[in-house]
């Protein structure tokens, strides 16, 4: 009897063997099944985002004017300015500095050679003895005093205009420079940083805009609107510069510096990065677009933002939210132990 006990207990344990392999066969198809199933649901995501992408509204670049925020050929003074800290500050450098630097030039040139004449050494075989001037030293103590409070005033009025903190409906703009590119992200508007890069020469050619300058991707600002420019680095030393704005900021790693400042005119203005900062500095381009407010809503549109108050976007989410938050919640009422115990003494009786 005990010999039967056994053998039937070794064919269970040989069958249950036998079948394990089979079970854990069938295991791994079952993963396998669900990982190959898996990528379906982020496929159809992707093809989703891409057919939204395609969705979105084109947005046409406007082309560059010859005249207007960009380099000149034989050009000896400043680009023309497009934002009142520009003007002031153009204002100040062609009424005051220069000819502040040209009357001491013209006066000082005009001294050395009174003096070679006068006293040469053949007009003056013996030399004054003279040694102090009281009135001369006076004078020319005096006189560059005046002169340098009279470039101060100015002066510190520009530096405070340039630093004054940016009214509350400023645009936020953050600014990153990398090597060898700009990054551009707009936190106003829930735009996620996108990188500018420059275009090569046959590529700007075609777009009509200047060698070097031209960039694939470019800054889009709103005409007469207060902009906050955020600007920092990545990696080394950059520096944000745009000649027609009167605007260059270094871009610091770990230091946010700021400017404020407000575009006049629409147009394309161009810039570089004006910091030694490696093999490619000189090709770092900044291409800004300035538009109108109205236009700079489409733009921001097509690039999936939305407009600060604007309560129709807000609005539709959380309408679509409502019903998909109300099923759960009733279905969650419908298993609660309450409901269950309600249904027990129903169904007892």
């Amino acid at each position: 009897m005990n010999r039967r006990i056994n053998a039937f207990m070794m064919a269970m344990a040989l069958g249950l063997s036998a079948l394990a392999p089979s079970s854990a066969m069938a295991q791994a198809e079952a993963v396998n099944a669900a990982a190959q199933a898996a990528p379906a649901a982020p496929a159809a995501a992707n093809e989703a985002g891409n057919a939204a992408t395609a969705a979105k509204p084109a947005w046409d670049y406007a082309k560059p004017v010859a005249t207007v925020g960009q380099p000149q050929p034989g050009e000896m003074t400043f680009q023309e300015q497009f934002t009142p800290n520009g003007h002031y500050a153009l204002w100040m450098h062609d009424n005051i500095l220069l000819w502040v630097c040209i009357i001491i030039s013209v006066f000082v040139l005009a001294l050395l050679l009174y003096v070679m004449v006068r006293f040469r050494r053949s007009a003056n075989p013996v030399p004054s003895r003279t040694s102090h001037n009281t009135l001369i030293e006076i004078l020319w103590t005096v006189i560059p005093v005046f002169i340098l409070i009279g470039i101060a005033i100015p002066s510190i009025d520009l530096l405070a205009r340039q630093f004054k903190p940016a009214p509350k409906d400023a645009l936020t703009v953050k600014v990153t420079g990398y090597q060898w590119y700009w990054g551009y992200e707009y936190p106003d508007n829930g735009i996620p940083e996108f990188v500018s890069n420059m275009l090569p020469p046959e590529k700007a050619l075609e777009r009509g805009e200047p060698r070097l300058l031209a960039a694939d991707n470019r800054m889009v600002l709103p005409v007469g609107v207060p902009i906050k420019l955020i600007i920092t680095g990545s990696d080394v030393i950059h520096s944000f510069s745009i000649p027609a704005f009167w605007v260059k900021e270094d871009a610091v790693p770990g230091r946010l510096n700021e400017r404020t400042f407000t575009i006049e005119k629409p147009g394309v203005y161009y810039g570089v990065c004006s910091e030694l900062c490696g093999a490619r500095h000189g090709f770092m381009p900044i291409a800004v677009e300035a538009v109108s407010p109205d236009k700079f809503a489409q733009w921001v549109k097509a690039q999936g933002g939305k407009m600060p108050g604007d309560k129709s976007a807000e609005a539709a989410p959380a309408a679509a939210s409502v019903p998909a938050a109300a099923e759960p919640a009733a279905a969650t009422n419908a298993a609660t132990p309450a409901a269950a115990n309600a249904a027990a003494p129903a169904t007892k009786s």
